[in-house]
């Protein structure tokens, strides 16, 4: 380090320049008579102060406003800044300077005149007031007794400024030394600086001087009570210790030792597998050497219990009564035959096999056709607990494997937390909705549910939160759907898929009879004797008010009789009441569905054809037209891509069979054809409704009627062959209910027709086709 050599300083009374080298300082103001160190690091000011020993040693000093800025402008700094001479300099290692100013005159900046190679500007002069009366006097005194205290209290301010104050006389100078020694901001510094009246300046400070000893008062105050609490702590502990010491004489555990050992008798009670009674030992190890205060404490606590809790080794006996199960669920549902064989079949097997391991089941079908209440049944029928979760709309992995501990409030997923409620380890357990699971960037929860759903893995599923296996194998899993198509494959592969289609007419009227009706006299207060339903009143609510595959809309509309009939009890009706079909549109309104077939296709060009939608069957039509035009097939009703190709298709085909079909071969040319599917709203897709478009086509093309007791599925080829579909059951069931009489199937259909039940095929008749032509002779008239 050096020091610069001395230099004669030019007295208070030198004439100043009327332009200054102006110096930008940071975090501080400067006062007149007041010396400060100044550490200069920037090349610019480095040269300044380099011109300025070399000449007068006198400069400007402006605080800046920004600290931010790293090259203060004209706008970053202040427009009053202090005249100042530099007293010494020494040069740094890093050839930085340490300079030591002292404050001469305030001063204002008038018009800057140079930016490089640094700033300086035209500078006024600012003289002080220095009227010295009484009330100056009294802020004088104040100010200095005020400041006193401000020492006393402060443990960085030396003892001696307090003295120096005292022996001030000068109320600017007495002003601008309390400003410099307060722990004010850089804003409040420069207003001190600015005021120019020696009174306000005095005004001002002494109020600095008496916030800065309310914040003073009010941290000591804070200091006091903490270190009273803190020796409320000290003083808990020390009476803590001797009380263990006590109760250790007198042969007493303390409370957290109680618990430690009650946590570990309930740990052995549990019997859990060796490697997670392993794993809950550590756990209360860990917890014994916490202190209850700690946040972990409670994290641990709240895992030990989800750990004693779980069914580990209780399970409920099963009932392998074969006969007795197959009574309670014939109690309970009609028909299904092919669900409940298969139950029958795991209890038998279970009766012969006691460790074979539980189904993983899918009840396939359309809303209301009783998949969810067909669990409970399962469940009491082999005497377990039931447990159903819906997993519509769940998107997040976690739902499923629980959050890792490490999160706040994480808890165990839904499987695990079923059958902590099951109570057991072999529920049935019921997964309902599982083909509305979503999958977004939380993680895959249909992935998740590969371990859960495979009896070869889920013997050992771990749970994010458990972190330990749990043997699920035992659990007899049942998921439902209504669609399988949007279920993932991996997914679909593990589980064992029964389809619940939908019921016939009949079916629906013997359900009505023995479960419905039943059971919503009971739920409306009715006995009974005061209500009865005729079969034929039944039908007509089946056949005229509703229209689906299951019979939710059929309660419902069951359900509004029984208010109606509920209202006239309850205003004093006496009488039973014997509801008729007449009596089904006093109660219901107006009859909604109508059977429309005969009306849309008596004339050319419309064809009735058959669908599968997730809610069951349904009748389709597909219309078709020609008008003048140049070779154009414009396709609407919001079809989808294989429905568009199924149209485009069998215009192909009809083009090049035209003569076979009597149909001008020329017929494209000069003409444009349309196909419209109402309904126009829905979205429609797949290629079973190529042969209704083709028989719609060949209709409108031959000027031949389509027969309206006719209906037909099936996909067609460019070669006019009919290959088989899907969802027959489904399509005939929706054919009885439209009042068809004759069904157009292809032939490698025939086989499914032993799915649909006698009743629904009773008065109908099957044809079965393998190419267009055959189709066409059945379907449009002579």
């Amino acid at each position: 380090m050096k020091e610069e050599a001395e230099k004669p300083l030019p007295s208070l009374d030198s004439a100043l320049p009327e332009e200054l080298s102006i110096l930008p300082v940071k975090g501080v103001a400067i006062y007149p008579e007041m010396s400060f160190p100044l550490l200069i690091g920037q090349q610019r000011s480095i040269a300044l102060v380099d011109e300025a020993l070399v000449k007068d040693r006198t400069i400007g000093v402006i605080a800046v406003k920004n600290e931010d800025a790293e090259e203060p402008g004209t706008d970053d700094l202040f427009k009053v800044g202090t005249v100042v001479v530099i007293l010494k300099m020494l040069k740094l290692p890093n050839n930085a300077l340490s300079v030591l100013v002292q404050g001469r005159h305030k001063f204002t900046v008038q018009k800057w005149t140079a930016k490089a190679p640094y700033l300086k500007a035209k500078i006024s002069i600012m003289k002080d007031s220095a009227t010295k009366d009484e009330e100056t006097e009294a802020l004088m005194s104040s100010a200095k007794n005020l400041f006193s205290k401000v020492v006393d209290m402060s443990h960085s301010l030396p003892p001696e400024l307090a003295v120096i104050s005292v022996n001030i006389d000068e109320p600017n100078r007495l002003a601008y030394f309390i400003a410099a020694n307060l722990d004010i901001s850089l804003a409040e510094k420069q207003e001190i600086l600015e005021i120019q009246d020696s009174k306000k300046r005095l005004e001002r400070v002494v109020q600095f001087i008496d916030k800065a000893i309310k914040i003073m008062e009010l941290g000591q105050k804070i200091q006091a009570k903490v270190t009273g609490d803190m020796e409320k702590v000290q003083k808990d502990y020390i009476l803590r210790e001797q009380l263990k010491a006590i109760k250790k004489e007198l042969g007493e555990g303390d409370e957290k030792t109680q618990e430690i050992n009650e946590l570990k008798e309930k740990v052995k009670q549990a019997n859990m597998p060796p490697e997670v009674e392993k794993e809950a030992m550590r756990e209360i190890e860990r917890l014994a050497l916490m202190s209850p205060a700690a946040a972990e404490y409670t994290v641990s606590r709240t895992y030990l219990d989800w750990l004693i809790e779980l069914p580990w080794s209780k399970g409920t006996e099963d009932t392998l009564d074969v006969p007795g199960a197959s009574k309670i669920l014939d109690e309970d549902h009609y028909d299904l035959e092919k669900v409940k064989k298969r139950i029958l079949e795991y209890l038998a097997v279970r009766k012969l096999k006691a460790d074979t391991k539980g189904p993983i089941l899918c009840f396939a079908g359309p809303p209301g056709v009783g998949k969810t209440s067909l669990g409970m049944s399962i469940a009491r029928a082999l005497g377990r607990k039931f447990i159903r979760i819906s997993l519509g709309g769940v998107r997040d992995e976690a739902e499923i494997r629980g959050h890792r501990r490490t999160y706040v409030g994480a808890l165990p997923g839904r499987i695990i937390q079923g059958i902590r409620k099951a109570g057991t380890k072999n529920p049935v357990f019921m997964l309902d909705e599982i083909d509305k699971l979503g999958a977004d960037f939380r993680g895959d929860p249909s992935a998740a549910l590969l371990e859960v759903l495979d009896p070869e893995q889920n013997f050992s599923f771990s749970d994010h939160y458990l972190d330990v296996p749990f043997d699920l194998s035992k659990v007899m899993f049942i998921t439902t759907a209504n669609i399988l198509g949007t279920i993932p494959p991996a997914l679909m592969d593990r589980m064992e898929v029964l389809e619940l289609p939908g019921y016939t007419e009949d079916e629906k009227l013997s359900i009505a009879k023995k479960y419905l009706i039943p059971r919503q006299l009971k739920e409306h207060g009715l006995k009974e004797g005061q209500i009865a339903f005729d079969d034929a009143a039944i039908v007509k609510i089946i056949k005229d008010y509703t229209r689906e595959a299951g019979l939710r809309n059929v309660e419902r509309e069951i359900a509004a009789i029984c208010r109606g009939i509920a209202k006239e009890v309850a205003e004093g009706r006496k009488e039973p009441a014997s509801i008729t079909e007449e009596d089904i549109h006093r109660f219901l309104g107006p009859v909604r569905f109508f059977s429309e077939v005969a009306e849309r296709t008596s004339k050319p060009g419309v064809a009735t054809g058959l669908a599968w939608t997730p809610t069951g069957g349904d009748v389709l039509f597909v219309e078709a037209t020609m008008m003048r035009g140049g070779k154009t097939l414009t396709l609407t009703g919001q079809l989808g891509d294989v429905m568009k190709e199924s149209a485009q298709a069998a215009l192909s085909y009809l083009r090049s069979r035209a003569k076979d079909f009597d149909i001008a071969e020329n017929f494209y040319e000069k003409n444009d054809i349309h196909v419209h599917v109402p309904a126009g709203a829905i979205p429609k897709d797949g290629p079973s409704a190529g042969v209704t478009m083709l028989t719609a086509l060949a209709s409108i093309l031959t000027g031949r009627p389509v027969r309206p007791d006719v209906a037909m599925t099936g996909e067609i080829t460019l070669r006019g062959m009919v290959l088989p579909v899907g969802g027959i059951k489904e399509k005939v069931l929706a054919a009885k209910r439209a009042g068809i009489t004759t069904v157009v199937l292809p032939k490698k259909n025939e086989k499914d027709l032993e799915e649909v039940p006698a009743s629904a095929k009773e008065g109908m008749t099957f044809k079965f086709v393998e190419e267009m032509g055959d189709v066409l002779s059945l379907t449009l008239r002579k």
